[in-house]
């Protein structure tokens, strides 16, 4: 193990010539700088293998160059996937992530969180907790008290609020107009957990496409699930009880889905001759099953790193403007159908 002691920007500035401000200057970027001076501090900082402390250099910015972010249900693919997008993005960026995570969804006591994540001071926050219940209540009385900015994800658009989120409407829309245009009258919907805003959009996309071909939307028409493939079972069963003329189904996820093919088959009903089904979220598994699975695909990788763009870019705009926290107004991410064997 070496014993070597770490090198010192007074160090480098010894034997660069040259002041500890201007080596900082150096360390900085900064213009104010000679080339050939900068050139020579460059090359002692190579040869020392000078390496700057991060913390010192934060504390001297007053930024940490850190992200807080919250997030709940990491075993699930959304907040896994969205994850993914959110770490890629910040290592683009620079930025390393403070990870806190909500036991449930609908968490509501949420003030030791985003004191754990002040104190740390982070220089940004994103909730990365998608709307549940009334899991967002908090933000009436605490968020005009935050220091540093804070974006949403998957939630409705709020005024004085930076909401990222997929047009989840839209992709309801794009699925049930899809089944129209290949001749489907009689469209039933497995919807998701109504308690989520995710689900309520779905079914909301559903109801308008339905609407704009003048066709209703009966409480028999339709099903609630919680996104479980268990439950996509005993859903799709219930639907086919209490709707059967229907010949075509929107389901609000593909693991739901994938149990309606199931069902499907297991009834003697052919996919999609006699029942038509579209999924909704584009996971991989669904164009390996037979019939493949049509479905409405989110990408929540490009969700997480749309989110980080947005944080960093209201931390870099506010440097002069501190009071100034947030801009208002939503940012949404089309969604895409991808058409394959089950419509």
């Amino acid at each position: 193990m070496s014993n070597r002691q770490p090198v010192t920007i007074k160090q480098v500035a010894q034997q660069a010539g040259v002041s500890t401000q201007t080596v900082s200057r150096v360390l900085n970027d900064s213009p104010n700088v000679a080339p050939a001076t900068r050139q020579r501090v460059q090359q002692v900082i190579e040869r020392l293998e000078f390496r700057p402390s991060a913390i010192a250099r934060s504390l001297i910015r007053r930024r940490s160059h850190t992200l807080g972010v919250v997030t709940a249900g990491l075993r699930y693919i959304g907040p896994s996937q969205t994850l993914n997008g959110i770490t890629g993005q910040a290592e683009t960026m620079g930025y390393s992530l403070l990870l806190k995570k909500l036991p449930k969804f609908n968490t509501g006591d949420v003030e030791p969180i985003l004191n754990a994540l002040l104190a740390r001071q982070v220089d940004g926050i994103i909730w990365a907790v998608p709307e549940v219940d009334n899991n967002h209540d908090w933000l009436l009385d605490r968020l005009p008290q935050l220091p540093v900015p804070i974006i949403f994800l998957t939630m409705h658009q709020q005024a004085g609020l930076s909401v990222v989120a997929v047009d989840n409407c839209a992709g309801g829309r794009l699925a049930t107009e899809h089944l129209l245009e290949q001749g489907y009258r009689r469209i039933g919907h497995v919807a998701g957990p109504l308690t989520w805003w995710e689900a309520r959009q779905r079914q909301a996309g559903w109801q308008a496409a339905l609407a704009n071909a003048g066709l209703s939307s009966d409480d028999k028409q339709w099903v609630e699930g919680n996104w479980s493939s268990e439950s996509g079972e005993g859903a799709i069963s219930q639907l086919l009880e209490q709707y059967p003329e229907m010949d075509a189904v929107f389901v609000a996820n593909d693991q739901m889905a994938l149990s309606v093919l199931y069902v499907a088959s297991r009834r003697g009903l052919r996919v999609p001759q006699d029942l038509a089904v579209v999924g909704f979220d584009g996971i991989p598994e669904g164009a390996y099953f037979y019939p493949s699975l049509t479905t409405v695909a989110q990408n929540l990788q490009e969700l997480g790193a749309i989110a980080v763009q947005q944080v960093v870019q209201t931390i870099e705009s506010h440097r002069h403007e501190p009071k100034k926290i947030g801009e208002p107004g939503p940012i949404w991410i089309n969604p895409r159908l991808i058409i394959r064997g089950s419509s």
